[in-house]
């Protein structure tokens, strides 16, 4: 048997658990993806799971631009092509199926959906009210 390299070291293809999802515009929203995916010395191979059934996983990806190309090949069924990008927060692009198409992204497990607007929680800011001067006019908040 050949060898076949090591697990690959660049952090935006971490062999493991992804997650995400595609998109159809047949079928309104996001559909969700659960893929276990090996990268190793440009080769991608997996398997995994969606509103569809199970699939296999077989394609390449390119240090150099952070292209990925896939098959995703449903067990006795249809073979969907995808072509993407990483750009570090996991790889989306768009599919290809018998002239149909449309959009997906993936991600490790772990990282959290990221195209999901992130709000962080801050203290509100105590402004105090400067002591009035016929010059002056006192600086208050809006909605206050």
């Amino acid at each position: 048997m050949p060898e076949l390299g090591p697990i690959e070291a660049d952090a935006r293809f971490p062999s493991g658990n992804w997650v995400g999802f595609f998109t159809d515009k047949r079928i309104p929203g996001k559909h969700s993806m659960e893929l276990l995916l090996t990268f190793r010395a440009g080769a991608m191979t997996g398997e995994g799971r969606d509103r569809v059934g199970e699939f296999f996983v077989k394609g390449t990806y390119h240090l150099d631009d952070g292209s990925a190309h896939f098959r995703k090949t449903y067990r006795a069924r249809h073979t969907v092509n995808y072509a993407g990008f990483n750009e570090g927060k996991g790889i989306w692009g768009t599919w290809e199926l018998e002239g149909m198409k449309g959009g997906f992204h993936i991600w490790p497990e772990g990282m959290g959906d990221p195209t999901q607007d992130a709000l962080e929680e801050e203290a509100p800011i105590e402004l105090e009210r400067p002591m009035e001067t016929s010059d002056e006019r006192e600086l208050v908040p809006m909605g206050a």
